[in-house]
């Protein structure tokens, strides 16, 4: 992997007041260079046209300035003023980040909806936030937002992605629904009266002017807006710029929400660049994509990783015989090659590896590890995980693999991106270093606290709520445990309030017992260890389908559906003997006495898992009550 060397920290005091400048700055610099790439249907009635397919077009930043400028003059014309909020209520396409850029040109802060949000909470979202518009993608989206208007009362506009309008006889009473390409269209009009209407009120943006309000997707109570100003994103930008983890010839790949913080934030750091974003966040489509895409650079939340690892390791033992045998071999291999460089260059400052290991490796090479980077596209350089953990071990098989998964660390709070593994000289099972401009300390209880441009200026409208975790001197109260070591690297250990008690007193961090059953059990999506105030462990646990249906077909259950998979007594079983190879690396009092598999995943359609992906503790545990007393009754104490 070759990255760039890296940048002075000073080249971050250069930083332009707001993203729009930056994005005005980049089309003044390279307007015929492509900007986006983006999937669109191909004509079925064109030679090589079929009903479903699609093929990739280019934007470039000339293109995308223009579609920006009207999108921003066209809220204008509805008499949307500087940081008055405007909403978007839509999946990750090329669309969201034109209109995100057109609504920051027009001066005015972008209230981030995701599309999964149930019509209630989006309902308190825009009356909370104050938005007088809203970009919707569809026609369910309108619907639903069509359902709440009496509870967002300063709402006047609705936008639609697609050009959806409302069923007949259902247009509300005093808001206006349009299309994008109407909006646009205004836009067009607005500029010929009022041509230096958007250039001038870019010019005038400060860096303390709200930019976004980011809802945190809160397991308890009301979510809380994030409030990010045009200098936590301007931060970024410089920030992401300095790694040298990227440049202007790399291919970005964007799945990622961009209702969170984590897909917005690479957007920032993609203008600065001048490289391409191929753009479409249909996560069904990731596999088919990679091939096409062919990226050089993609960020991803780890659940991606461990549904490919479970794809590869499902395939070989499908295979069965010398394959699987060749693979658990090379999967071996590549976990001791890349844990050995890792220990040398920490002790000597040279990732080398014995020349024995180094044969194994270039064998292996050959016979499994090329296929998989083919599987990536082939040209991937680095990949950047974050929102969760990701399991040490799984990692370190990418690595060795040559898939080199740089982790990351960041909240909602902090814009994303504080802490990130340094390009070459990654290491595993740690979130890397302090961004340049970031500082990191850890409380005497352990609580990781950050300070820098990125950190939140608040929450919006709950003054009582930020001064909970936001110090006057603007030190932030992660709610994460944590430690650093003697080269700065950080490495997360739970979160504060996930982190509990067992009645017998001894302390347990959850997620570290989760990550390392996602390493040795390759059936596994989400797993969910419980034990507060018990006297031992159990775990709720979720299997991946394609994975455990591909056993089941092999193993006296074909015919049956994915449910009764899940819930049969040979899966139990299954399972059961890897709870046994779990627990035979932990502390007596870690250890998972009982368990029990659930007849379907964990989603974010029934609230379960937040849009990135992260399991909503206390909503799985409230939905599986029952079974979680279940495995209590009539113990003893263990």
């Amino acid at each position: 992997m070759s990255l760039k060397p890296l940048v002075a920290e000073p080249l971050l005091d250069n930083r332009p007041e707001s993203v729009a400048q930056l994005f005005l700055a980049r089309v003044a610099a390279t307007p015929d260079r492509v900007a986006y790439r983006y999937p669109v249907p191909v004509d079925e009635h064109a030679a090589d046209g079929a009903p479903g397919a699609e093929q990739w077009r280019g934007m470039t930043w000339g293109e995308a300035r223009e579609r920006v400028q009207d999108i921003a003059a066209g809220l204008m014309s509805l008499g949307v003023v500087p940081e008055e909020r405007v909403g978007i209520s839509c999946s990750t396409r090329i669309e969201w980040i034109l209109i995100d850029l057109g609504i920051m040109c027009a001066g005015a802060a972008v209230t981030a909806v995701y599309p999964s949000t149930n019509g209630e909470e989006t309902a308190f979202i825009l009356s909370d936030s104050g938005s007088r518009a809203l970009f919707v993608e569809d026609a369910k989206q309108l619907a639903k937002v069509l359902g709440v208007l009496e509870q967002a009362p300063e709402l006047t506009a609705v936008i639609t992605v697609d050009g959806s309008k409302p069923e007949p006889g259902a247009e509300p009473a005093g808001v206006e629904v349009l299309s994008l390409a109407e909006l646009e269209e205004r836009g067009v009009a607005y500029l010929k009266e009022h041509a230096d209407a958007v250039t001038s009120t870019v010019a005038a943006l400060k860096r303390e002017q709200l930019a976004t309000l980011i809802y945190t997707s809160g397991t308890t109570g009301r979510p809380k807006g994030v409030r990010l100003v045009h200098d936590c994103w301007a931060y970024q930008a410089a920030a992401q710029s300095s790694l040298g983890l990227t440049g202007e010839d790399d291919v970005q790949y964007l799945w990622l929400p961009l209702s969170h913080v984590f897909g917005k934030t690479l957007t920032s750091g993609h203008i600065q660049q001048g490289s391409v974003i191929a753009v479409d966040g249909r996560i069904d489509k990731i596999i088919t994509n990679l091939p096409v895409v062919q990226p050089t650079y993609m960020a991803a939340a780890p659940r991606i990783f461990e549904k490919v690892y479970n794809g590869i390791a499902g395939k070989a033992r499908a295979e069965g015989g010398a394959k699987y045998k060749i693979f658990m071999w090379a999967a071996g291999v590549a976990r001791a090659y890349a844990e050995t460089a890792q220990k040398n260059e920490i002790t000597t400052g040279s990732r080398t590896v014995p020349f024995p290991l180094q044969l194994k490796h270039a064998v292996a090479d050959k016979l499994v590890y090329a296929k998989i980077r083919a599987a990536f596209g082939g040209r991937l350089r680095a990949c950047v995980s974050g929102s969760a953990a990701l399991a040490p071990d799984i990692n370190f098989f990418f690595s060795g693999a040559g898939v080199h998964i740089l982790e990351g660390y960041g909240l909602s709070e902090t814009s994303a991106g504080s802490t990130v593994n340094p390009g070459e000289s990654y290491r595993v099972g740690t979130v890397g270093r302090a961004l340049p401009g970031t500082e990191v300390r850890i409380a005497e209880d352990g609580e990781i606290l950050l300070r820098g441009p990125g950190v939140m200026r608040g929450y919006h409208n709950q003054p009582e709520k930020t001064a909970e975790v936001l110090e006057a001197d603007g030190w932030f109260h992660t709610g994460d445990i944590g430690e650093l070591d003697q080269d700065g690297f950080l490495r997360i250990t739970d979160r504060k309030k996930d982190m509990f008690k067992t009645s017998g007193g001894k302390y347990v961090a959850p997620s570290e017992v989760e990550g390392r059953f996602k390493a040795v059990c390759p059936f596994v999506s989400n797993i969910l260890v419980i034990g507060n105030g018990r006297n031992f462990c159990t775990a709720l646990i979720t299997l991946d389908e394609p994975a455990i249906m591909q056993w089941a077909g092999t193993n006296g259950q074909a015919g049956k559906d994915y449910a009764a998979v899940c819930t049969s007594a040979e899966t139990h079983q299954l399972i059961s003997g890897f709870v046994d190879k779990l627990n035979g690396g932990l502390q007596r009092w870690q250890t998972i006495k009982k368990f029990t598999v659930l007849p379907r995943d964990l989603d974010v359609e029934h609230g379960e898992l937040t849009p990135s992906l992260k399991v909503k503790r206390p909503v799985v545990e409230r939905e599986n009550a029952e079974l979680i007393e279940a495995m209590y009754a009539g113990a003893r104490e263990a």
